[in-house]
């Protein structure tokens, strides 16, 4: 259910940017607009050379930040029961937020007025927020229609036990109340695990489109001036996103295999789209309409899953949560994670 869900989701998008690109015009562009344009710190050789380090880079930092967490059971104070866990899942998920607000969601803004656009309809609607706000409701909408189908394939599943005849005449109803009382737990245990999944599950997919977006520009620029402080940022973003991303995999539990496969899509995603840029940075340029409006539209459907994401299944839920409602002074600490993490994030959005 979870993976048709978010197949549609993004096929909605692709065919969204397909139509949206369809109805652009190119007539009246300005002429540093197109592949033509090159800006004035342009350098092939430099630039290339600076993309081959910031794959090995991000590469590296990725997979530090994602494997951190997975690996923290065999430290005892980042177990996930553990005060110290609660707070680095806190500060990765402000940079999280960070990233949606500050980063994805302003590109798209640059993206969709920029004036190599026709200003009609471009720059007389609000397209950044509308695809946005439409993203975040489609998630809400997987993740509602994801945990419903999961509740009930539950609950089907342990009607039958919960009904079952108990052997024995006296202590029969005894027995009842507690095998009702003991499913109820392994019930709700269940859910739990299985909600942890769809949260690490949509998490990933909406890194990853940012992933490949974020990546194809810096692989197709050739102005060094632009791709220094970007593959910095990038590396801090990748190792604390990737942080917020393993604590959700750690806490779904899932087999060594199926961690392998988000753990590598995670890490590889960035690099990969850095590797598309360079391949395609020939016929590809980033202020071309197309490019802008496809850009544009992935980058604010990146940016409301982003961010209903950190505000909803991971700050509300760790913070509603039993741990950090029965710890006033642990809340506030995790407060001041959330905040540390959203104001380095935030910070690196005056370089890149």
């Amino acid at each position: 259910m979870v993976s048709r869900s978010k197949l549609s989701l993004t096929l909605f998008f692709i065919l969204s940017s397909a139509l949206l690109t369809s109805g652009a015009s190119d007539a009246g562009s300005p002429s540093e607009c197109g592949p033509g344009s090159m800006g004035i710190c342009y350098n092939k050789s430099e630039a290339l050379r600076l993309k081959i380090i910031a794959i090995a880079a991000i590469l590296i930092t990725s997979m530090i930040g994602v494997c951190f967490p997975l690996f923290s059971r065999s430290v005892p104070l980042l177990q996930p029961n553990r005060d110290l866990f609660v707070l680095v899942k806190a500060f990765a998920s402000g940079v999280i937020l960070a990233t949606g607000y500050m980063h994805v969601m302003p590109d798209s803004f640059d993206c969709l007025r920029s004036l190599c656009l026709p200003e009609n309809p471009w720059r007389k609607f609000p397209f950044t927020t509308f695809v946005a706000m439409l993203s975040a409701t489609i998630t809400l909408m997987v993740d509602s229609f994801a945990s419903s189908y999961y509740k009930k394939c539950c609950l089907d599943e342990n009607v039958a036990g919960i009904v079952e005849p108990v052997n024995g005449a006296v202590d029969s109803e005894n027995a009842l109340h507690c095998h009702v009382r003991n499913n109820k737990r392994d019930e709700e245990a269940t859910m739990q695990l299985l909600r942890n999944r769809i949260i690490a599950e949509v998490l990933e997919m909406g890194i990853i489109v940012h992933s490949i977006v974020i990546g194809l520009s810096l692989g197709a620029s050739q102005n060094p001036c632009t791709i220094k402080p970007l593959v910095a940022a990038l590396c801090f973003h990748q190792m604390f996103e990737g942080m917020g991303l393993g604590g959700c995999i750690l806490q779904a539990e899932y087999g060594n295999k199926i961690k392998a496969i988000m753990v590598f899509f995670f890490s590889a995603t960035t690099p990969f789209g850095i590797a598309l840029g360079i391949a395609l940075s020939h016929v590809y340029s980033d202020t071309s309409p197309t490019a802008l409006i496809v850009v544009g539209l992935l980058n604010a459907s990146s940016a409301g899953l982003l961010n209903y994401m950190a505000l909803v299944d991971l700050l509300a839920h760790d913070f509603m949560g039993p741990k950090l409602q029965s710890s006033v002074k642990l809340q506030l600490w995790a407060y001041l994670a959330v905040l540390l993490g959203a104001g380095g994030m935030s910070l690196m959005a005056k370089w890149a």
